[in-house]
């Protein structure tokens, strides 16, 4: 059987398995919509599937956090000149989420 997922439903199935400290709101936005642009890209429809979803993807502060965790070393010399360098760093390997929520923020699929 099919049913739609709204965004509500999608952060309750978060919260029924437990998993609402694994993505801020904002990142669970920011999956949500990248999940339902990637049905409609596709044209075909994922199953929702949420430990799955928190295995393959985690969220970071920023691409700088995130990049580092997997042996990106910056070399730029501004706050501003890493973030750029860790994300392209971060979108040659893997899929990266940016999401707004005042201070940037990245969901990044794990490699």
């Amino acid at each position: 059987m099919k049913q739609t997922v709204q965004f509500r439903d999608f952060e309750d199935a978060f919260r029924d398995y437990g998993r609402q400290d694994n993505f801020s709101h904002n990142g669970l936005v920011g999956l949500y919509d990248y999940l339902a642009e990637y049905e409609q890209d596709m044209g075909s429809e994922i199953e929702l599937d949420v430990i799955a979803l928190c295995c393959e993807y985690s969220e970071h502060a920023t691409a700088l956090e995130a990049a580092k965790e997997y042996g990106f070393e910056p070399d730029a010399d501004n706050d501003y000149e890493q973030e750029v360098a860790a994300t392209e760093w971060l979108n040659e390997r893997t899929q990266v989420i940016s999401f707004a929520d005042g201070n940037g923020g990245v969901i990044i699929a794990g490699f």
